[in-house]
């Protein structure tokens, strides 16, 4: 495979993702309606290999164009994250629903060989029991997850003999990127010690899985490699260990300093999340080189070099689609 479509992927991941494929000497095209800007990518944006398209995967003829030629899709793309979707509901069905199944019936029809469906590990909903493997069925609980879950089953169903489609199923992500996202459960404890001296934890008790960006990034580069017999019509959750907010909060002030307060206030949102990784790791040899204390650090360093504006908006994706949605810069329908 030579040439690679990464939609969303001037986002927080993409950012991250991109430069490690063009290293890898793909032929990269990035398609993304920009609405958190192309800062991410700012340091690759002149490379030889590098097409960028700002567009809207939910457009059929932009996603013909962009499909033109390509060998593999790493699909990113999606109204991201509980609260965002939450904003217009409609417009995540069409984004992370409607645009997927077009998405990968145009993939196959225009030739490409592999299909790597970004889902996410909150499809599983609130579960008791110790290990959520990837067997267990699918409880989506909000407008974002039931999304990801019901777009899967087309996923899978596209998948044979040429088609080598895929589904992953992420932790919350976690550390630095130039395109940050500063709305995720360790980057923003991290950004209110930082910043506050003080990190508040709504509740303490739910678990939230997560996965370094250096981490998951490797993975979808990997998953292009792997031979399509591994991989085809598979399923996986990709995280590191499951920790409470309050633990992770602990992790935080043990890298910026002992001096910073934990507050534990009461919380309405109990929703807690957790995965087994053990299927990814046995079938595949994937497993974490990074930790949630290396993502703190690696914020805190960011900082200290002057590479994270607290201010910016792009940096938040609930505040930024609130702005869009309420100034209709996003239509729906």
């Amino acid at each position: 495979m030579e040439t690679v479509l990464v939609t969303g992927g001037a986002g927080y991941v993409g950012s991250i993702l991109v430069p490690k494929l063009l290293a890898k000497g793909y032929q990269t095209i990035v398609l993304d309606t920009m609405f958190f800007t192309d800062i991410g990518l700012k340091a690759v944006k002149s490379h030889p290999q590098l097409t960028l398209i700002e567009g809207d995967i939910r457009s059929e003829k932009t996603l013909k164009s962009a499909l033109k030629e390509v060998d593999a899709v790493i699909h990113l793309a999606s109204i991201s994250n509980d609260p965002s979707s939450d904003l217009n509901p409609q417009l995540t069905v069409e984004v992370n629903y409607d645009a997927t199944l077009n998405l990968v019936r145009l993939a196959k029809e225009s030739g490409a060989q592999r299909f790597i469906n970004v889902s996410t590990s909150s499809v599983y909903g609130i579960k008791e029991t110790p290990n959520v493997t990837e067997d267990l069925p699918l409880e989506p609980l909000t407008v974002y997850s039931k999304t990801k879950a019901e777009a899967e089953p087309f996923v899978q169903k596209a998948n044979d003999k040429s088609f080598t489609a895929l589904t992953i199923r992420p932790a919350t992500v976690c550390g630095y990127s130039p395109k940050m996202r500063l709305d995720l459960t360790v980057n923003i404890l991290t950004m209110h010690a930082l910043t506050k001296g003080k990190i508040t934890v709504f509740g303490g008790n739910q678990k939230r899985p997560n996965i370094h960006i250096e981490d998951i990034t490797d993975y979808y580069v990997r998953l292009l490699e792997i031979p399509a017999e591994k991989v085809a019509g598979k399923t996986y959750n990709a995280g590191y260990e499951n920790f409470t907010v309050l633990e992770i909060a602990q992790m935080v002030r043990e890298i910026i300093g002992p001096s910073i307060q934990i507050e534990v206030t009461p919380t309405n949102d109990n929703r807690s999340y957790h995965i087994s990784s053990a299927k990814i790791e046995r079938e595949l040899g994937l497993k974490p080189n990074k930790t949630i204390k290396d993502a703190v650090l690696d914020i805190k360093n960011a900082r200290q070099n002057g590479l994270l504006d607290w201010e910016n908006i792009n940096f938040y994706n609930v505040k930024k689609m609130k702005m869009l949605v309420e100034n209709q810069s996003v239509t729906v329908g």
